[in-house]
């Protein structure tokens, strides 16, 4: 039976819940005009929820509008870089549409980035603007000459909190190093100030919907970080796409738990453009911890949750968990990596809520495949099914042109509105990525006769940890400036908790010696914290093909083989 189905026969249409549709007849609106559509409509709904401080709808279209002025009077033209390097935090949302507004393109920078990282991502960008932390500020401040950065804005997590917290922060926010100081320097602005200087009144700026409204980067450091140019179509598609796939959800119903980090594509368009698109409160989690998200659910009883493996794992393994009323929650959004199955049956059992896994990667906005919520089969270990206005089809590995039989394994291409429009300055690997409309996505998967997808492996070397997708070569370039290290190989190695751990595999040159907590100690101030290899091994020779290219396929394969 298998090879009388086809791609183009979309089997998958028949699992899909009553009410979602094949097509959407898609409205051409971006991001900032559906925030002001829901400051219309549910002017005094509360709009995000940090630690408590609530801010309506109407309260954030107007603080967007000040910061708008704002970034106008710094020179901000539409088609300007504006970075914006902070957790989720009430002024990460605000500045994020404020430079939409403007047609200026946003830029989400981690703030577990170490200057290094940061200094290629403001740069590649062409950033203008920053707006960051005070805890990151004197770095900042610091790195500025060696970027096209101009004016730097710094909130604090004091800035918007509920009494009698906002009475207490000002006493134990440098103790507890949740705040500091940040030295005086020219065009360096408090985030308040700024929002207290400007009218609600920025200029009216045409904004086209096929223009780039942000570069979302992949991945790490130096050659291999790209910035994915996402337009306003493509953010305002897929958020209607969601919409579509949820059906039994209501606008200005909700409550969105915004536990992913709006930095990362997942968290913008799941936990930040959702909440906003759907006119639902967000609870803000800057450090998306068991503690603090357990506090959160029981607190603020969220109905809708997006999150990672990483998360349901570490709130499960909560002792905590047992004392927390998590029932509100009635669905919950998985995706970036895989989530075993007894996680699923134990958080639904503690929560009656239904878990749906997805997948999506940051070329399309991310999410391309989710299982069906209510009504449909939900395959546990399956990534699901296309969405709306999504096609997939599976194709061989060698040229990327002929189909598989349904069943057998092939790379995953996808085409949609949701497709990046290609990468900044990065002509070829775009036209290598996007062929013919198709996103040629690097996964290795199957379909199954009724249209679910699985992936079984990535033809892309990369790592994920925790819900963070990471490129070893940025590892081992790190390696490679070591002057004792003749030749280094980072593979992801399985760990319950994150989803994969970072080996290295390193071969000292003739004569060196190393330890394991020295070669460690040498990344931590050139790699984010959640890149340094946990392990490390020491080799005489690595594996290599023919023409000397390291294998790292095989260090994995004999790894998984060692660890059975």
């Amino acid at each position: 039976m298998g090879g009388e189905i086809t791609y183009q026969d979309k089997v998958w249409l028949k699992s899909y819940e009553k009410g979602v549709p094949e097509f959407i007849d898609f409205e051409e609106v971006c991001m900032p005009e559906y925030l002001d559509r829901s400051a219309d409509e549910f002017p005094d709904r509360d709009a995000l929820i940090f630690q408590g401080y609530r801010i309506t709808f109407k309260e954030l279209k107007e603080m967007v509008d000040r910061f708008a002025t704002c970034l106008a009077s710094f020179g901000i033209k539409k088609g300007d870089a504006v970075a914006i390097l902070l957790p989720n935090l009430i002024p990460c949302a605000a500045a994020s549409f404020a430079a939409l507004k403007l047609g200026a393109i946003t830029v989400m920078n981690n703030p577990l980035y170490t200057d290094r990282e940061l200094e290629y991502q403001f740069n590649n960008s062409g950033s203008k603007v920053l707006i960051t932390l005070d805890l990151l500020g004197n770095r900042m401040i610091d790195l500025r000459p060696k970027t096209k950065i101009t004016e730097i804005v710094y909130t604090s997590i004091g800035d918007y909190l509920p009494f009698p917290k906002s009475l207490l922060f000002p006493l134990v926010g440098k103790k507890k190093k949740l705040a500091a100081d940040v030295k005086k320097a020219e065009n360096v602005y408090k985030w308040k100030d700024c929002i207290a200087k400007h009218d609600p009144n920025p200029p009216k700026v045409e904004i086209g919907f096929d223009d780039v409204a942000m570069y979302q980067y992949t991945g790490g450091t130096t050659g291999v970080s790209k910035g994915v140019m996402l337009t306003h179509s493509n953010l305002s598609k897929q958020v209607q796409q969601i919409r579509a796939w949820f059906p039994t959800f209501n606008k200005g119903e909700e409550v969105i738990l915004g536990a992913l980090p709006f930095f990362h594509v997942f968290g913008l368009t799941t936990a930040m453009n959702l909440g906003i698109f759907f006119a639902w409160t967000d609870i803000l989690v800057p450090k998306p911890q068991p503690q603090p998200l357990l506090e959160a659910i029981a607190k603020f009883k969220p109905t809708f949750a997006p999150l990672v493996p990483t998360m349901y794992i570490g709130m499960l393994n909560h002792p905590d968990v047992k004392k927390t009323d998590m029932t509100s929650i009635k669905g919950c959004f998985s995706g970036s990596a895989p989530l075993p199955v007894e996680v699923i049956h134990n958080f639904e059992g503690a929560t009656g809520a239904v878990i749906v896994e997805g997948f999506g990667l940051t070329e399309t906005t991310p999410v391309t495949h989710i299982n069906p919520f209510a009504g449909g089969v939900r395959k546990v270990g399956s990534i699901g099914v296309p969405i709306s206005d999504t096609e997939c089809r599976i194709v061989d590995l060698e040229e990327g042109t002929k189909e598989v039989p349904v069943g057998e394994s092939g790379e995953l291409i996808i085409r949609g509105p949701q497709v990046m429009k290609g990468y900044l300055g990065m002509p070829d690997e775009t036209a290598n990525t996007i062929r013919d409309g198709w996103c040629y996505t690097g996964d290795i998967a199957t379909m199954d006769e009724d249209g679910y997808f699985y992936i079984v492996d990535r033809k892309k070397d990369m790592i994920i940890s925790g819900g963070y997708n990471i490129y070893p070569r940025d590892i081992d370039e790190v390696f490679y400036e070591n002057a004792k290290v003749q030749e280094a190989c980072a593979i992801g190695v399985p760990d319950p908790e994150k989803g994969e751990n970072i080996k290295a595999f390193i071969v000292l040159k003739e004569g060196e010696t190393a330890t394991e907590e020295e070669m460690i100690d040498f990344c931590k101030d050139k790699l984010a914290r959640y890149k340094l290899p946990s392990e490390i091994e020491f080799r005489g020779e690595l594996p290599k093909t023919n023409v000397g290219k390291i294998l790292r396929k095989q260090l994995r394969a004999e790894e998984l083989e060692k660890r059975k």
